[in-house]
Order: structure tokens, then sequence, then C-alpha cells
């Protein structure tokens, strides 16, 4: 098998992998470098080592490009949600579980951290990814509550909010954190760096 490389994709030889893929990857990286806006489909072509009309062979348009990179994130959380499963006795993975493997799944892809961060500061009105994933992170609450291995009393909207901050939400600003301690000098600074803790509160 291929090493994975600290893109979090696979140290494959172009010929390797897809047209297809090679042109989505490419896109997620610079993307999530320098946004939507800031991408020509040139660069997009370039770096996945394509001729530009193979872009709207498979894709149709940057739009298109940005809709295959959105589906295939989404296709890796649920890929995370079944490997917990997977482990789980009952069939359905508890929360700590899941988890568990989707922040594996995240330390793996690296640029699809840097793709969720973009989406989130820059609240685009344009793509669908959040609302994607609050749509998956609906179908594990309902999974979870069906086997019992979340509270069929709380309220679903609540639930789905808390998965996705507690998730995501330390993802994001651990590296505030982070560079926070950084900007001490080196002799004030504590062994390990605090870890961030999310907690949802709601409203009474």
């Amino acid at each position: 098998m291929a090493a994975t490389g600290d893109s979090g994709f696979e140290e494959a030889a172009p010929d390797d992998l897809t047209s297809r893929a090679r042109i989505r990857n490419a896109a997620l990286h610079q993307f999530a470098v320098k946004g939507f806006a800031g991408t020509p489909l040139r660069a997009i072509a370039s770096e996945a080592g394509v001729a530009i009309g193979l872009i709207g062979h498979y894709f149709g348009s940057k739009e298109g490009t940005r809709e295959g990179v959105e589906a295939w994130i989404v296709e890796l959380f649920t890929a995370a949600l079944d490997r917990a499963d997977t482990r789980s006795t009952d069939g359905v993975a508890d929360v700590t579980i899941r988890d568990a493997s989707v922040a594996q799944m995240l330390q793996d892809n690296p640029l699809v951290v840097g793709y969720l961060r973009r989406q989130v500061l820059e609240l685009p009105t344009e793509g669908t990814l959040i609302s994607r994933l609050a749509s998956l992170s609906r179908e594990s609450v309902e999974a979870m509550r069906n086997a019992g291995q979340a509270s069929s009393s709380r309220d679903r909207v609540e639930q789905v909010v808390t998965v996705m901050v507690r998730q995501l939400g330390r993802l994001f600003l651990q590296p505030l954190v982070d560079q926070i301690v950084d900007s001490f000098p080196e002799d004030e600074r504590p062994a390990t760096h605090p870890e961030l803790k999310v907690e949802i509160k709601t409203a009474q």
C-alpha cells in the first residue's frame, strides 16, 4: 500500500490516481489554502497535472469542482462514522467512539481541516458543506437515539449542535490556544499546551 503523507492523501504516483481524483485533491488543496474565490481553475489543473479542459469534463465548472470536493468530505465523515460502528458490539457506536473516529479522520486529512476552517470563518453563501454535515449528524444522532446510545428525551436540534461543536469546535480553536501559548518566552511556557474543551449550554 502507498504511504500516507502530511496532506492526508496517499503518496501515490500520479498514474495511481484517476484524473478525477487528482483534480479533486488539487482543488481541495487550493481551496483550503487560497479560498474558493482566490483559486483559478488553471491552478487546480497545474497541480493536478491535467489539461484545464479535463476539469470541465469531470466537474463541469469551478462550482462543480467545489461540489465534488464537498461531497467527498461528507463521504470521509460518513466512512469515519461507519468505522466507529464496526468497532461497537452493539452495531451502533456510542458518542465517544464516534468522536474518536471523526477526530482520527480529520487528523489524517489536514487539508479537510483547512477547508472546513475557511467554511466557518468565511461563511460563504455558496456551497452546502455545513448543512450536509448537519444532515449527517442528524442521521448519526437518530441512530444513537434508536440504539439507546443517546438520550431520546433531549431536543434533537440541541443534540446535533452539540455533536458538531464537540467534533469541530476544538479543532478550529485549538490553534488559537497554541499561538497564544507560543507567544510567551520559551522558559515561561507550560510543559504541555492547554487543551481546549468545548461545551454547549442550552438556554433555560
